[in-house]
């Protein structure tokens, strides 16, 4: 049925490149701010293909894995790269959830259970072009009524900016006409060395949570709250994914690696904005800050990649070739009464905003 699904896909995606239709058309943009950071952007998946921002030498580095055509993204390689997530990022247990009495069913996509938005999840539509300048573009997707099993007509507006303090900033906006679960984030693979490199062992990093998210085998969080304190999830001062990557603990052995959502020490210090993590490269002297409204973030090591494919540039993606920084809210929230609410109200509007700050160190 996946495979069906796959070829289905692909021809949709090769008929939109000539659709009449302009909201069907895949296009692939351009964004540059005033200081020559730039960013290439699709709107199939509102994938970022392509992110340059200035390394030590003043030269620019491409600091995204990706692929060099929007199809490729599907045919080639992991469909989550550099996308947008959602109606629900990360997991929900048994594909399944229940608002009031009325129990929905979702189709599995991660063994039992659902992950990021299902096969038709937002990295897999295309968006609608609303506004478009050198710096910034806004983007819409209607999510109807019953996609991939969920309830209410979601409309949802991203925004993409460069700002001038070379920010990489995403705002998502959300209102729905039924009781929903939003949980939007994005998906973007780093390397800080440039996406060539393969290794992220020379990255230092920083998360600023004093407690995480313990999972169970499937990866769905138990609803403990656990202090990182004495463990090898203590990211509170700068270090290397390494050793602590390779200890025995049944938590990596479950994940293969870091796949784990830390729950953020929020400090609303910036219109509820506050900084949620950073990563820095010593090779290239680019630091990445991450900052959010959201409580969670997700710190993903690629664990997964295996190589068997080839990006940009005919690059195979090793395992552990890149870091993904997810804001968002908690993994299973949906179900875990000792999480956040995760379910928008019709006249509630749901705001997501995430910002990456580059600089040089």
């Amino acid at each position: 049925m996946k495979i069906l699904f796959q070829f289905v896909l692909i021809l949709f995606l090769i008929s939109c490149k000539t659709s009449a239709s302009s909201e069907k058309v895949i296009k692939t943009f351009l964004l540059m701010n005033e200081n020559g950071m730039e960013m290439k952007v699709t709107n199939f998946g509102g994938r970022v293909m392509e992110l340059k921002v200035k390394n030590k030498e003043g030269n620019l580095t491409d600091v995204v894995q990706g692929f060099n055509h929007p199809e490729d993204y599907f045919i080639f390689g992991n469909s989550y790269f550099g996308a947008a997530i959602g109606r629900y990022a990360n997991r929900i247990a048994q594909a399944s959830f229940s608002i009031g009495d009325f129990t929905y069913q979702l189709k599995p996509n991660n063994g039992s259970n659902f992950l990021h938005g299902g096969e038709k999840g937002f990295h897999n539509v295309i968006w609608k072009i609303v506004e478009k300048d050198q710096s910034r573009i806004v983007l819409k997707h209607i999510s109807k009524d019953g996609e991939e099993g969920f309830p209410g007509n979601l409309t949802v507006i991203m925004t993409y900016e460069l700002t001038e303090n070379d920010e990489f900033k995403i705002t998502y906006t959300a209102d729905t006409d039924q009781a929903t679960p939003v949980n939007l984030s994005h998906h973007s693979f780093f390397n800080l060395n440039g996406f060539e490199s393969n290794q992220i062992e020379n990255h230092e990093f920083v998360i600023y949570a004093s407690n995480f998210t313990p999972v169970d085998s499937m990866m769905i969080p138990s609803g403990e709250i656990q202090s990182v304190e004495g463990t090898v999830f203590d990211f509170r001062s700068p270090k290397s994914i390494l050793p602590a990557i390779n200890n025995p603990d049944l938590q990596l052995r479950y994940a293969q690696g870091f796949d784990h959502n830390w729950v953020l020490d929020k400090n609303d210090d910036l219109e509820g904005i506050s900084r949620a993590a950073s990563a820095y490269s010593p090779e290239t002297g680019i630091r990445m800050e991450v900052w959010t409204n959201q409580p969670g973030i997700q710190f993903y090591t690629g664990n997964f990649l295996n190589g068997n494919f080839k990006g940009k540039n005919g690059v195979s993606f090793q395992k552990r070739s890149s870091f993904c920084f997810e804001p968002q809210a908690f993994p299973n929230a949906v179900n875990q009464s000792k999480f956040q609410n995760v379910i928008l109200q019709p006249r509630e509007t749901y705001i997501n905003e995430i910002i990456y700050d580059f600089s040089i160190q």
